[in-house]
C-alpha cells in the first residue's frame, strides 16, 4: 500500500511538471537587429519548448511571420516609425499592408494567430524632437480602419507601444500622474480612440533605465522583494517601480477621461552586459521577482488582476544602436545563438532551471580572428582596434562587462574577432595590415565569449543550390 502511494505521488509530481506552463499570457519580444539573426524556425522551437505562447515582432516581414502559421503562437506585428508618414496620408497603402501582411497570413497553413498591430515604436521619445507627433495618430486610425473594413477589427487590434515618459507624476506619487504637457492633447485623443475601439494602451517600462539614468534612483525599488523605502501615496504604499508606473498611467488615463482601458506592458526586462549594473546575476533577480509577481495575478493597487506582459528580449542583437548605452545589445534572456544565459522559471513558481535553447543551430567554420602577436607597431594597432570596434561590436569590453578583465592583447583579439565574425568570416576581414591572423583555438574564457557567427538562412539556401548544381553536373557527365 505504501509503495503504491509513493508511486501515485511520484506520478502526480511528474504530471504537474509536465503541465506547468509559463505565466498566464506571458509574451516575449524578438528583434532581429543582428549581423545574422536566428532563423525563425529556431525561434518557434524555443517558444514552444519553453511554453511561451506570445511573441511581439518589430516589423511584418512576410517570410518571418509565415513561420508562425499553424503554431497557435499569438503574434504581434510591428510597423516601424519610418512608415508612419506614409501610413498617415496614404490609406491605399494601409489597405495594401493589411491585405499582404495580415489577411494573407490568416489563411495559409493553418493561419497565423495575429492579435495586435503595433503602429510605430515609442514615437514620442524626446530624442525624436517631435518628428512623429503629427503622423502617429492618423496612422493608428488608418490601420484600425483598414482592419475593420477587412472584417478583422474585432479580432485584431492596433495600438502604439509608448515609452513610459509620455506620462509623469514628478515626485508626488502616482496619483499626480498625467500625460506630458507637450504631448497631452494628442495623448488624450489617442487614449480615447483606443478606448472607443477596444484597443489596448501599450507601454514599455524599464526599471534598469531609471537606475542607469539617475544615480540617486533607489536600486531596490527596481525589484520586487519589498526592499528600500518605497513610495507612499495617500493610503497606498508602492514597493516596486512596476506598480507605481502602471498606476501613474492609470491616473493619467482617468484625467484623459478614460477609465477602463486595457493596459499591456509591451517591453520589460533587464540587460546582462554593457554596464556595471547589467549582468546575469541582477537580471536573474529581476526576472525571478517579476515572474513570481505576475504569477499571482494580483496586479497593482489601481489595476488589480491579470497584466499582459511581453519580456524584453528573447535574444541579443549585436547591431542595435548603442546611443542609449552599450547595454542595448544585451537584453536577451538567450544569447545571439539562442543559448540560455541563466536559469529562469517562466511559470513564476520559483523553480528556476536553464530554459530550452535553440537546437541544432549551425555556425560558420570554427575559426577565430585574433591578434598576430608579432605585431610591434602599437600605434597602428590602436587604429586597427578602433576600426574593428566602430564596425563590429566591442560593447562587452566596456567597464563592468563580461570581457572587461581581458589582457590588452586579448582586447585587441576580441575586437578583431567580432569584426571578422560579423562580416561572415570574410578573409579580408581578418587582415588589419598584418596585425591579425586566423586560428582554430577558441580564445573564450569562463566569463568572456569569443562568438562564432551563425550560418544564415541565405547561406543554407546558397549551399542547397550549389549542391543541386553539382548534382546536375554529375548527371550530365554520366
Amino acid at each position: 500500500m505504501a509503495r503504491a502511494m509513493v508511486l501515485i505521488i511520484w506520478a502526480y509530481h511528474w504530471f504537474l511538471l509536465a503541465t506547468i506552463t509559463c505565466v498566464n499570457g506571458l509574451g516575449v519580444n524578438w528583434g532581429t537587429q543582428a549581423s545574422t539573426p536566428l532563423d525563425p524556425k529556431y525561434i518557434v522551437q524555443m517558444l514552444k519548448d519553453n511554453k511561451i505562447k506570445k511573441v511581439k515582432l518589430f516589423d511584418s516581414d512576410h517570410w518571418t511571420v509565415s513561420h508562425f502559421a499553424g503554431t497557435g503562437i499569438e503574434v504581434m506585428l510591428g510597423i516601424p516609425n519610418l512608415h508612419l508618414k506614409k501610413f498617415s496620408k496614404d490609406y491605399d497603402a494601409v489597405q495594401d499592408y493589411v491585405r499582404e501582411n495580415v489577411t494573407d497570413h490568416l489563411r495559409d497553413h493553418g493561419g497565423v494567430n495575429i492579435k495586435y498591430i503595433a503602429v510605430g515604436n515609442e514615437p514620442f521619445l524626446k530624442a525624436y524632437k517631435g518628428a512623429f507627433e503629427k503622423t502617429i495618430f492618423p496612422a493608428l486610425k488608418n490601420v484600425q480602419k483598414a482592419l475593420n473594413e477587412a472584417g478583422l477589427g474585432k479580432k485584431i487590434k492596433s495600438t502604439i507601444p509608448q515609452n513610459a515618459d509620455v506620462y509623469d507624476s514628478g515626485s508626488q506619487g502616482p496619483s499626480a500622474g498625467n500625460f506630458r504637457q507637450d504631448i497631452r492633447d494628442v495623448m488624450v485623443q489617442i487614449s480615447r480612440f483606443l478606448d472607443q475601439n477596444n484597443c489596448p494602451f501599450m507601454v514599455n517600462i524599464y526599471p534598469f533605465l531609471s537606475l542607469y539614468e539617475n544615480d540617486d534612483f533607489p536600486m531596490e525599488f527596481a525589484f520586487f522583494d519589498g526592499g528600500g523605502q518605497g513610495v507612499q501615496d495617500g493610503n497606498i504604499r508602492y514597493t516596486n517601480m512596476l506598480d507605481a508606473n502602471l498606476d501613474t498611467l492609470t491616473y493619467s488615463l482617468k484625467k484623459a477621461g478614460v477609465r477602463k482601458l486595457k493596459i499591456v506592458v509591451g517591453e520589460i526586462g533587464w540587460p546582462t552586459d554593457g554596464h556595471k549594473q547589467a549582468n546575469v546575476k541582477i537580471a536573474q533577480k529581476f526576472y525571478d521577482g517579476l515572474l513570481k509577481k505576475l504569477a499571482t495575478n494580483k496586479g497593482t493597487p489601481l489595476h488589480p488582476g491579470y497584466i499582459e506582459v511581453y519580456l524584453f528580449s528573447l535574444t541579443d542583437e549585436n547591431q542595435k544602436s548603442v546611443a542609449p548605452g552599450y547595454f542595448e545589445r544585451h537584453w536577451g534572456i538567450f544569447r545571439y545563438d539562442g543559448q540560455p544565459k541563466f536559469a529562469i522559471d517562466f511559470s513564476g513558481q520559483g523553480n528556476e532551471k536553464m530554459p530550452v535553447g535553440a537546437k541544432n543551430v549551425k555556425y560558420l567554420d570554427h575559426q577565430w580572428c585574433v591578434l598576430n602577436e608579432d605585431m610591434r607597431d602599437m600605434g597602428r594597432l590602436k587604429a586597427a582596434m578602433d576600426y574593428a570596434c566602430s564596425r563590429g561590436d566591442c560593447t562587452s569590453l566596456s567597464y563592468g562587462s563580461t570581457c572587461n578583465k581581458l589582457s590588452a592583447n586579448k582586447n585587441v583579439s576580441y575586437a578583431f574577432n567580432m569584426y571578422f565574425q560579423m562580416n561572415e568570416q570574410s578573409v579580408e576581414a581578418c587582415d588589419f595590415n598584418g596585425a591579425a591572423k586566423l586560428t582554430k583555438k577558441n580564445y573564450s574564457t569562463q566569463e568572456c565569449l569569443f562568438p562564432l557567427e551563425l550560418m544564415s538562412g541565405a547561406t543554407n539556401k546558397h549551399q542547397g543550390i550549389t549542391f543541386l548544381l553539382v548534382l546536375v553536373s554529375l548527371m550530365v557527365l554520366f
